[in-house]
């Protein structure tokens, strides 16, 4: 399970140091795609595996499938990290998510997140309140 926020910095070759707390899990490969939002998704290679086989499973008859697999694997890329922890953001993904040098690497359960700084932030501010409303749609009987 991913939890947290970290901010590490993107560099001038598009590697990002993943926090400490993160590498374990991804050490044995993982896929970066992009994400809701304009963030990007990464997963490790087990959890990316088991979304495609639910993938898999789908209707193709279903539009929405269609169109939603073919701009999440088409975007998708495979990475491990190296000694030092980064991982290598290819060019079109940091350009779909916007990403400056500055970063946010979000832990979000099943898959970690990475975001700019700045639409992180922005993101945030726009969630935060309609957040503390929400516990009781979103998990009823569990908060």
């Amino acid at each position: 399970m991913f939890l947290g926020s970290h901010t590490p910095r993107l560099d001038d070759k598009g590697r990002l140091t993943l926090p400490a707390k993160f590498r374990d899990e991804l050490e044995g490969g993982l896929v970066i795609t992009k994400g809701q939002e304009r963030c990007l998704y990464v997963f490790p290679m087990a959890e990316f595996t088991r979304i495609s086989e639910s993938l898999r499973t789908a209707p193709v008859t279903a539009k929405a499938l269609r169109d939603y697999s073919r701009v999440f694997f088409s975007s998708a890329a495979d990475d491990a990290p190296d000694r030092q922890g980064r991982i290598t953001i290819p060019a079109p993904l940091r350009t779909y998510a916007g990403l400056t040098r500055e970063c946010v690497v979000n832990g979000a359960n099943t898959r970690v997140e990475i975001w700019d700084a700045q639409r992180w932030q922005a993101y945030l501010e726009g969630q935060e309140e309609s957040f503390a409303e929400l516990s009781e749609e979103v998990l009823p009987g569990v908060i």
